[in-house]
Parts: structure tokens; sequence; C-alpha cells
């Protein structure tokens, strides 16, 4: 069987350390994109914080950028095991490594803060899922067998003319295995010590407002910074607030790793 072919914009970003920019130490940033999306949500972002001389990794998930039948064969473990290798990787080169990512990948990150909360500089989420109040989740254990995929979730972006290039469809079996992780993940909450920025949209069509108290609460962080994107929707870092993201990131960066 062939290899599912990736497109061009789901891409891997790698950005080499330029530690004169950073006061002779080498920092690293692991951005994260989100479920059924590709390292193209992340890319801009990446480029910014790789401009200011961070060595920066977008890594493309397992079954992400090719296409969602491809990304109903994969699981949790396959997205969180392969962001833990680059996390590795990145963490053997740089003398301190911040965590970002956007909806799952918020997820994903502050699973990897818990398991190596001492080796993590500080962790950035934007719009992050642990929990959902939609109803149809319930289902999904019998739905999943039933039809492989739903309507797709991608491109929730306020400013025009942008696309995040994500699926149209959303694989079931990929989606519940997802939300499998989540329960054991908010129980490991409390296991993330490392400085927390939390960017929030004030509008988001895919990631209700139950998962915010749940992270604010959970994690042990004593250093927390919440910032409210008013003008975005979910996919924020591609939105009319990607400014906003990127200049208190890069703040952040700068401050949990000086």
């Amino acid at each position: 069987m062939n290899e599912p072919r990736i497109v061009e914009t789901a891409e891997p970003l790698h950005v080499q350390a330029r530690p004169e920019l950073t006061g002779g130490r080498r920092i690293g940033v692991l951005l994260s994109h989100g479920f059924t999306g590709s390292p193209a949500s992340m890319r801009p972002w990446g480029k910014h914080l790789g401009g200011l001389g961070y060595g920066v990794v977008v890594p493309r998930l397992p079954g992400h950028g090719t296409s969602w039948r491809d990304l109903n064969t994969r699981t949790w473990d396959d997205w969180a095991g392969h962001l833990l290798e680059t996390f590795d990787e990145l963490r053997a080169q740089h003398d301190a490594v911040v965590v970002a990512g956007l909806s799952m990948g918020g997820a994903l990150v502050l699973r990897l803060a818990a398991d190596r909360a001492g080796e993590v500089a500080g962790v950035v989420v934007v719009n992050p899922a642990v929990a959902t109040r939609r109803l149809d989740v319930k289902l999904l254990p019998l739905l999943k067998h039933l039809v492989p995929s739903m309507p797709g979730i991608a491109n929730d972006i306020a400013k025009p003319d942008v696309s995040e290039h994500g699926y149209t469809r959303t694989p079931l079996k990929a989606a519940h295995s997802m939300m499998r992780a989540w329960p054991p993940l908010i129980v490991d909450l409390p296991k993330v010590t490392a400085p927390l920025l939390y960017l929030r949209s004030d509008v988001d069509h895919v990631v209700d407002h139950l998962s915010e108290p749940i992270i604010w609460d959970g994690v042990s962080s004593t250093d927390k910074t919440r910032v409210a994107l008013p003008e975005s929707l979910h996919v924020a870092t591609l939105d009319h607030d990607a400014p906003t993201i990127f200049a208190e990131s890069a703040a952040f960066v700068a401050r949990v790793t000086a």
C-alpha cells in the first residue's frame, strides 16, 4: 500500500537557533498544531519566533497533512509519542525549551509538561481542549463503528481569505482516541509546574469554555498569565490576534528562559 501523500502546506518547520540573538544561550521552542490541522496553522508563529533567534520546530503529527482516512488509523499515543521524541531532540540541542500548542496541540504540550515537569521551561497554550460540553461525544464509542467521519472543524477563523489547510472531515476513531486521553491528562494536570501562558479567544466555535477552568485550576504552576484574544476565533494563530500571540509568547519565552 502506498504511503499517503503529504501536502506541501503540511511540511514541518525547522529553524536553527541563533544564540547570538538570545544572550548566548540556545533556546528552543516546540510548537504543536491541532487535531485535523497541520504545521500550516503554526508556521507564521514559528517563523516569528525563529526570527528572534529561537530554535523552532513545528512537527507534523502522524496522520495529519495527508488525508482524514490516514488520521483515522492513528491514535493519541502516536501524536504524544511523536511530540515527545521531537522534544527530546530539541532538549538535547538547546539550553532550555518552551512548549506551545493550539487546540489538541495545547493538550499534547500539557501532557508533555506533566510527564517532563523538570525539563520544560514554560508552556504556552492557545484555545486548548481537554473537555467538551458536546453531547454527541457520548455517542462516539458507538458512532465510530457506524460512520467513519463527520463534517470537519477546520477554518474557524474570523479573518477573511485565510485557511489552516485542515481536513474537511473529522475522523471519528481518531477523535475518540483524543477524547479518551483527556481524563487521564486532567488527573495529571497538577504535575504541570512550569510557567503557563494561556491565550483564549473570546469566541470559539470548536472548543467551548469547559476546558479553561479545568486547566487553569488544575495545573500547579504558580506563574500563570491569561491573555484574551477578542478579535479571533478558534485558529487564532492565523487570525486577527496573531500579532498578540506572537508578541506575548516571545516575551514569555524570553522571561522564563532568562
